[in-house]
């Protein structure tokens, strides 16, 4: 039975929304939030209240809870300073304030008994819905050794794991209290999946044996059963509280990475007009790693959708901000003035969006470092997403280059190593490669600089900054050949690219490193 408030129709039996007489595109999270808000509107419904009933109890941070708050506003005409329709209560929570009529209803007032509730808490509990986001739960491990007193090992490791995951803000995480209610029992991996409503398990083992320790884990669908990753993990048990930590960082290193390559084939064989924002997302994401110019022409367009779908989505602002960057070192850009300003504008925007969110505050960190040319605000941006997420592959190496153009190539050594150890066949391994040829150039290793741009140019071969290290390398260690092959593809990659030009593409603070690669480009054969 359609309910009315304002100029909206709210059909539940449709699962619609119409405003103005307009079909209103709404993703079912946003849905199900505002139904519950009408539902519950002689009340102050509290945010444990939303994240018990919306998210079955799932982890999720403050900030998705507020995003959907606002995507609720925006679908109904409402806004954060009007609050004609959405009251926020401080300290307490929401409330829906405006009248609701029963178009059935003669009196014009709707009695609570005739609303269909969405699904009590108890309902969401037994039988959780998918979120829109990939989700995942951390079973306990299985304890192999044949001891039980070292439960508490094991246990402490999973409990790491399932705390640096949930730093992971695209992820929905089942808190520790739900998975661990399986602990001892045997299980089916379709089953859990039903039960806590996610679509990937995490399932392991742990066996120990003179002072050494092993673990396996399983990263498993659980719709299909079908298995993406398996790992194994060893270790002295000499210091745990260390051993946990390496453990707990590979092993997110390497699952996080996985998810989201699963979430991309699915989300690839869905068709367009199923797409929401995150599948934009992922698609523009990907498009991106990819690196061409012509991916990078597609990869734009897929995240300003994410951003008009859901225009309070950090990271896909922060990814498209990125696309800029990526333009601007590849020598792509048409209008070098506006599509820069347009950068940095979209990386504020993700600043302002979400400061908690991790990959947001990582590429719009880098995004203002490279297009505005604040180094240190986008380092600080890096260090912030760190904190929050330290086993983000991205916010290394990205965290590297921006040490680097800030003179610090030693630091950025470290950075970039860290990127590798901890997402080994990434993505955009032949950005961090990239990185590490510069660090090394700029500290005088001619060898190993050469060595790392020839690995990140034969996995891209149309990188400019990886052809511009390998001729400036080769032409200062005396490789005169190698150094004008490598400057013939250069100047085919940009013919514009000169010497004079070096410190507009580069943000190098140091006048020693810009004296450095000037003087090898210079000797390799780029014009003045």
């Amino acid at each position: 039975m359609p309910l009315v408030f304002n100029d909206c129709v709210l059909d539940l039996d449709r699962r619609e929304l119409a405003r103005a007489s307009q079909v209103v595109a709404t993703p079912p999270q946003v849905f199900d939030l505002l139904v519950y808000l009408v539902q519950s509107r002689e009340r102050v419904v509290s945010r444990d209240d939303l994240m018990q009933v919306i998210w079955a109890g799932r982890i999720v941070s403050e900030s998705t809870l507020d995003s959907h708050i606002n995507a609720v506003r925006k679908a109904v005409g409402d806004s954060g300073q009007a609050q004609q329709v959405i009251r926020t209560v401080a300290r307490k929570g929401f409330r829906f304030v405006a009248e609701v009529s029963d178009t059935g209803s003669s009196t014009g007032v709707v009695e609570a008994a005739v609303v269909e509730p969405v699904a009590s808490i108890a309902a969401v509990a037994v039988a959780p819905t998918l979120p829109s986001r990939p989700s995942i739960a951390v079973l306990p491990f299985v304890n192999l050794s044949g001891d039980p007193e070292q439960d508490y090992l094991s246990d402490g490791v999973v409990e790491d794991i399932i705390a640096a995951l949930s730093r992971h803000r695209w992820l929905f995480v089942v808190a520790r209290n739900s998975s661990f209610t399986y602990k001892g029992r045997p299980m089916d991996v379709k089953q859990v999946g039903r039960e806590l409503g996610v679509r990937y398990v995490l399932e392991g083992s742990w066996r120990t044996a003179n002072q050494r320790v092993r673990i396996t884990g399983q990263l498993i669908d659980a719709a299909t059963g079908a298995h993406h990753w398996a790992g194994r993990f060893e270790g002295v048990l000499d210091d745990i509280f260390e051993l946990q930590d390496q453990i707990t960082s590979s092993v997110v290193g390497a699952i996080a990475p996985e998810v989201e390559r699963a979430e991309l084939e699915r989300a690839r064989h869905k068709p367009t007009e199923s797409l929401d924002a995150y599948d934009y997302y992922l698609r523009g994401t990907a498009k991106l790693h990819q690196g061409t110019r012509d991916a990078l022409e597609q990869a734009l367009p897929l995240l300003h959708k994410a951003i008009e779908i859901d225009p309070v989505f950090a990271s896909a602002y922060a990814m498209a901000a990125w696309c800029h960057c990526w333009r601007k070192i590849n020598g792509w850009m048409t209008d070098r003035s506006h599509e820069m300003a347009e950068g940095a504008r979209l990386a504020r925007r993700a600043v302002e969006l979400d400061r908690s969110d991790a990959v947001a505050l990582t590429r719009s960190g880098h995004a203002l470092g490279y297009l505005a040319n604040d180094i240190a605000g986008g380092i600080a941006l890096i260090d912030k997403a760190l904190m929050l997420n330290p086993n983000l592959a991205a916010a290394w190496f990205l965290g590297g280059f921006l040490k680097i153009w800030n003179g610090e190539p030693e630091v950025a050594i470290d950075y970039f190593s860290r990127a590798m150890r901890l997402s080994p066949v990434d993505p955009e391994q032949y950005r961090m490669q990239a990185g590490m040829a510069v660090a090394h150039l700029f500290l005088g290793r001619l060898d190993a600089s050469s060595s790392w741009a020839e690995k990140a140019f034969r996995e891209l071969p149309s990188f400019l900054l990886a052809a511009a290290i390998l001729a400036a390398s080769h032409a200062l260690a005396g490789r005169t050949t190698e150094a004008q092959r490598a400057m013939e593809t250069l100047r085919r990659l940009d013919p514009s690219l000169r010497l004079s030009t070096i410190g507009e593409w580069l943000p190098i603070q140091l006048p020693e490193h810009l004296v450095t690669i000037l003087d090898g480009l210079r000797r390799a054969g780029l014009p003045e």
